[in-house]
């Protein structure tokens, strides 16, 4: 463009700076003035042009030196031709531009060097050592995968050289601790814990993982296996697939998954390997009904990015994916970076941005700040270890600002386009991840998982306090195929459309097993109570599971005995049955080879002994009604209570008074009468009359108790065992039988018995043949059975025969089922609910005789009656007792205290214990009952005599007795025998009233 004449231009441009300058335009009519005004005019305007044009060039280059920047070198290390690599390349050119634009006050400049590492380690690491030793970067953003970044990390340390990696997330790399490498992306095992609350969500109890087998697949895999083993979820395999695998070889690895009976499958797969997987199990049948696909981010991040073949191929998978928040800030970046990607790729599929570009973006604005804050001193490399004959490692210099530059990277924190960025120990922290289900032409968010609450429908509603696992925190799953249902996880293995459960054929015990060919139809009928069991849990499955009975040995052998339950186990190990129905007791060396149900039997081995009668066999039969203890009670008690009314009555009854063995026996006898009702001594005492009926109230009971059960005694059958242990048959060497084929054989044998006590029995039948048979015959004194068989024998000879202890444990019946089958869990659950309802019950009274045998541990318990059924009745009457005879005594003491005041001091204590025992062996005068016999019969001679108070005639000093002088008002008490020739002093008052009884002797 040209300028007209006299025109000074407006702009001026220097390199890297750009100055606007304004003039004033000077347009001057020179027509008006003369020639010498005119060249004095030139002159002057020249002089002023040059003037300020020389003001412009010095303002010029101070500006310049003013905004002054320094360019830091940074290399890039990319696969160039990779859709991940183009994508972060393009996110850290905007990174830069945007950041600068923002922050033009920085002084320093990131400036990029790029080398193509074209996807090979060697060659990565090549452009590595190029980059430190040729263009001294200051850090390396890259390398694109974890298998460059291995040795380019090694690199960097040696250097100090900071390797910052936005799409290398294997978690090996981290667990080489070099403090050189930034791991700015979700390393691999931040994903296995949401991975692991899926599984745990679903219930699914098996899964296999398939991986790239290389170090980058193999170190997820490893973590993602210790996470659901802590959460007992079994790994029954582990499918590794070459990174250069053909589809051939794909296919033929995913047959050999489906041959297997699980169907969880956990993938970590690159793009590439990752959409041909599956598209081929799509076409092999592993896409359908029943199956379970869930990737890791590696594929879960890219989902959008698919075309509609693969999707097609992936409907019903489920993936989890870096979880980025949604900003205006990142959607502006979207709408510009697509534009800008579209112009530079435009024949490139896969244009939607990735969490990867938004990482790219990141550490670039990470390192551009960090960069700032070292400052720009010491950019050049410290060469003093390096020689010039050195190889190209030995040759690397250090750079001086490698220790600052990867302390102020640490140390960044924003918020990012990703989220919020923040380095730990090199890494970026565990954050929220997505987890989105192929349905349709794309895929559906369903819910998140954070470190913090697991499962969550939708991050606004999260609960710091708990953590779920639980898939009501998630929307509904579209499934493979479109079930209905959530898939259980395994399934039968396609080589078989039914279960193949293997039953015994035998002789014996039909009540259990029973197998009968119908030589018409060809048909093979199964019956028993295992085969009714089977049958009931598996309808209480919550799913349909189609099986079909196998007879074992084939039905066309000759059937005489009973089969090895060891080799029907043998036939479930070597696969030739999905599962074995019988009565097959759990037991350790079993359990070895097969893997057994929950027991829907009780457990145990017990001892079967003939029974005989004891009635009418024993003279001392009359006592049994009675334990010992409870006999001695009631004895003591008798004569407990005959002493106490005699307490009681002694002084205001005739009928307990007299000489000493009188008043023995007549308690005694009124004690021991009252056993019959028939005691004749009245009783006048309250307290006495009290303690009486109490005790008639418990002979009663205990009459009536002893009259009932010695009459039960007497007219009931009373069932003994023949032998009372086995500690017996072993001394004695009896007989003893066992069922054949059964490992109660071993059982015998480690407890000592020898070959020739053991006798053969396949039934009921047979087994009773042998008791009936007698020892003396080879018959048998025992047979030790399990509790099942136990039961169902004495269903049907209660009456003759009885268990006794010991009982062994045992694991009772269960299903067998081979090593590691998925239905063990599920048949178990429904075991439980089978027997816990009505169902159990009903099988059991159509195969064991509705158990109609009363317990037969009961016909040969004692009936005897114990103390601990009656001790509440004796201790009613041994308060009623005591409590009476305090009553009595208080009463006693009382009336006679002035025998233990202070009046009668002179006596010693002994000696007042002696009066209080004398007065209590006398008759009480004051007694209602002798106040009326007195008035009912007149004084004579050879009764008492009393003196009026003014009588003066003292009793005669030949008579012989016991005298006592008692005083009605304060006074004492003076008591002695007739002849004593010191009897004790007493002092009387003049006024008291003095009585005196005396006895005479008669001559």
């Amino acid at each position: 463009m040209g300028r007209k004449k006299g025109e000074i231009p407006s702009r001026v441009s220097y390199p890297g700076n750009t100055i606007n300058t304004h003039f004033f335009d000077l347009h001057i009519n020179f027509t008006k003035l003369d020639s010498l005004d005119i060249k004095m005019m030139k002159k002057m305007a020249c002089l002023l042009i040059l003037l300020m044009w020389t003001l412009t060039c010095f303002l010029i280059g101070a500006g310049a030196q003013t905004n002054a920047t320094v360019p830091v070198k940074v290399g890039i290390v990319l696969d160039l031709s990779s859709t991940t690599a183009k994508m972060g390349w393009s996110c850290i050119n905007m990174s830069l531009s945007d950041f600068y634009a923002s922050h033009s006050h920085y002084k320093t400049r990131l400036v990029f060097t790029v080398r193509d590492s074209h996807g090979d380690v060697v060659t990565a690491a090549a452009r590595a050592v190029d980059l430190i030793k040729t263009e001294q970067v200051q850090a390396i953003i890259g390398p694109s995968t974890s298998m460059e970044a291995n040795f380019v990390i090694s690199l960097g340390a040696e250097a100090h050289v900071p390797i910052l990696t936005f799409s290398a997330t294997s978690p090996s790399l981290a667990s080489l601790g070099n403090p050189y490498f930034f791991q700015i992306a979700q390393n691999d095992s931040a994903q296995v814990n949401a991975i692991n609350a899926i599984v745990q969500a679903f219930g699914w109890k098996e899964a296999v993982p398939i991986y790239v087998d290389n170090d980058c697949g193999k170190g997820a895999i490893h973590s993602l296996t210790n996470a659901l083993q802590q959460a007992y979820v079994r790994i029954p395999y582990m499918s590794g697939i070459s990174p250069s695998a053909t589809d051939e070889e794909i296919k033929t690895e995913l047959s050999k998954l489906m041959t297997n009976q699980t169907r969880v499958f956990v993938v970590h797969m690159s793009t590439n390997i990752g959409t041909r997987l599956f598209s081929i199990a799509k076409q092999i049948g592993m896409m359908s009904k029943g199956y379970v696909w869930i990737v890791t981010d590696g594929l879960g991040n890219v989902l959008d990015s698919f075309d509609s073949s693969v999707i097609e191929s992936m409907q019903g998978v489920l993936g989890v994916k870096s979880y980025v928040p949604k900003t205006k800030k990142l959607d502006d970046f979207e709408v510009r970076w697509k534009r800008k990607f579209i112009q530079d790729n435009p024949t490139l599929s896969g244009r939607n941005l990735k969490v990867f570009g938004l990482w790219a973006y990141d550490v670039t604005r990470a390192l551009a700040m960090a960069v700032e804050q070292v400052g720009t001193s010491n950019l050049g490399f410290d060469m003093s270890n390096a020689s010039g004959n050195s190889s190209d490692l030995q040759s690397l210099g250090v750079s001086p600002n490698g220790e600052k530059l990867r302390e102020a990277i640490s140390r960044i924190k924003f918020r990012g386009l990703s989220g919020e960025f923040n380095v730990v120990n090199g890494q970026l922290p565990a954050s929220t991840f997505e987890i989105a289900n192929v349905v349709g032409n794309g895929q559906r968010t369903i819910g998140f998982w954070t470190p913090q609450n697991g499962l969550v429908r939708n991050l606004s509603s999260t609960n710091t306090s708990t953590y779920s696992a639980s898939k009501k925190d998630l929307a509904k799953v579209i499934w493979p195929g479109e079930p209905n249902s959530v898939p259980k996880g395994w399934e039968i293995p396609v080589k078989g459309t039914k279960l193949r459960v293997g039953v015994p054929v035998k002789a014996g015990y039909k009540e259990f097993v029973n197998a009968t060919l119908n030589p018409i139809t060809n048909h093979t009928k199964f019956e028993g109570l295992c085969i009714d069991v089977f049958g009931a849990v598996v309808q209480a499955l919550p799913y349909d599971l189609p099986y079909e009975f196998i007879p074992f040995p084939k039905m066309e052998a000759v059937i005489s005995t009973t089969p090895m339950y060891n080799d029907l186990i043998s036939q479930v190990y070597f696969g030739n049955f999905d599962a074995a129905v019988a009565d097959i007791t759990i037991i350790a060396n079993r359990s070895n080879h097969v893997d057994f149900t929950f027991p829907y039997t009780e457990s145990g081995v017990t001892m079967i002994v003939p029974v005989k009668d004891k009635r009418k066999k024993n003279a001392w039969a009359f006592l049994q009604p009675l334990t010992w203890d409870l006999w001695v009670t009631t004895a003591c008690s008798f004569v407990f209570i005959g002493f106490v009314v005699w307490v009681l009555e002694h002084r205001i009854n005739e009928h307990f008074r007299g000489p000493p063995s009188h008043q023995i026996g007549t308690s005694l006898w009124f004690s021991l009468s009252t056993m019959v009702f028939a005691h004749r001594e009245r009783v006048v005492s309250n307290l006495s009359r009290f303690v009486v009926i109490i005790w008639i109230f418990v002979v009663l009971i205990l009459s009536q108790s002893y009259t009932a059960s010695l009459t039960s005694l007497l007219t009931v059958e009373q069932l003994s065992p023949t032998v009372k242990d086995v500690n017996m048959l072993i001394k004695n060497r009896l007989n003893v039988g066992y069922m054949e084929g059964s490992f109660v054989y071993e059982v015998l044998k480690d407890m000592g018995f020898q070959d020739y006590q053991l006798k053969i029995y396949n039934s009921t039948e047979s087994c009773h043949e042998l008791f009936e048979r007698g020892i003396e015959n080879g018959g048998i004194a025992a047979a030790i059975d399990e509790i099942p068989y136990v039961k169902l024998f004495l269903g049907n000879y209660c009456s003759k025969y009885t268990t006794v202890d010991p009982t062994f444990k045992t694991g009772g019946f269960g299903f067998a089922f081979p090593k590691g089958s998925l239905l063990i869990a599920d048949i178990s659950r429904a075991i439980l609910n089978v027997t816990q309802g009505e169902k159990m019950k009903t099988i059991e009274n159509k195969w064991l005789n509705g158990n109609k045998c009363p317990d037969s541990k009961a016909l040969v318990s004692s009936n005897s009656l114990g103390l601990e059924s009656f001790w509440g009745l004796f201790l009613i009457a041994g308060l009623a007792s005591v409590s009476s005879l305090i009553i009595f005594a208080v009463t006693f003491l009382h009336q006679n205290r002035n025998m233990w005041s202070g009046y009668n001091g002179g006596a010693s204590i002994w000696r007042r214990i002696k009066m209080l025992l004398r007065i209590f062996d006398q008759r009480d005068e004051s007694s209602h009952t002798f106040r009326k016999k007195e008035r009912a019969s007149p004084t004579h001679g050879l009764g008492p005599v009393e003196a009026s108070p003014t009588s003066q005639c003292p009793p005669s000093p030949s008579s012989e007795g016991e005298f006592d002088f008692s005083l009605n008002g304060n006074g004492a008490v003076f008591s002695g025998e007739f002849g004593d020739a010191n009897p004790p002093n007493a002092y009387l008052p003049q006024n008291a009233e003095i009585t005196v009884r005396h006895w005479i002797q008669p001559t």
